[in-house]
C-alpha cells in the first residue's frame, strides 16, 4: 500500500506528473495545428504576392497606394464608422 502511494504521489514520474504533462502535450498539439493553417494561409499569400499583378493589388488594397495619374475614393459603410467618429 505504501509502495502505490508513494508510486502514485510522490515518485519523480508519478502519476500526477504524467496527467500534467499529457494535458500540456494536448495544448501544444492545438497550437501545433493552429499555426500550421497560418503557415498554409501565408504560403498562400506569398504565392499570390509572387507576380507583379497581385502584388500592384496588395499594395494598393492595404497601403492605399495609387498610380501617379489617378484618384483613390475610400468608402466607408455606415455601419464601419465608430459611434465617436459620427461627430
Amino acid at each position: 500500500m505504501i509502495f502505490l502511494v508513494w508510486m502514485i504521489f510522490f515518485d519523480g514520474s508519478s502519476w500526477l506528473l504524467h496527467r500534467e504533462l499529457d494535458g500540456e502535450i494536448e495544448k501544444l498539439e492545438g497550437n501545433k495545428e493552429y499555426f500550421e493553417n497560418e503557415i498554409a494561409t501565408d504560403k498562400s499569400q506569398i504565392k499570390k504576392l509572387t507576380d507583379s499583378a497581385g502584388l500592384e493589388r496588395f499594395a494598393r488594397e492595404e497601403y492605399l497606394m495609387k498610380k501617379d495619374n489617378e484618384e483613390i475614393y475610400i468608402i466607408e459603410y455606415e455601419d464601419s464608422i465608430s459611434p465617436n467618429d459620427k461627430k
